[in-house]
């Protein structure tokens, strides 16, 4: 019996399609550096993320400028767990360090 529409073997997940396009175009790292700084209120919780003024990432290293000295020595404490967050999430080459200023 004859197949119809797409043939199993030329199907491909829209997720996997587009990881792919991605790769190919050498836009990954940018898309995954985009999708951490806008998922920052996830990883950092809303109060850092409303005293967050500049937020940006360079060689892997993302830096983080907060408005409030007291809310920069908390970062500090916790900015192990949030590198460990983003890694699990994003994986190992998005963001390696943190800069807190």
């Amino acid at each position: 019996m004859a197949k119809k529409g797409n043939q199993e073997g030329n199907t491909q997940h829209i997720g996997e399609a587009i990881q792919a396009l991605l790769s190919n175009f050498h836009l990954k790292a940018k898309f995954d550096e985009a999708t951490v700084l806008s998922s920052w209120e996830k990883f950092a919780g809303k109060p850092v993320a409303k005293r967050t003024k500049k937020l940006f990432i360079r060689g892997k290293v993302l830096f983080v400028e907060l408005d409030s000295p007291s809310m920069k020595n908390d970062l500090n404490y916790h900015k192990h767990q949030i590198i460990e967050m983003l890694q699990k999430e994003f994986g190992k080459e998005v963001v390696r360090e943190m800069v807190i200023m």
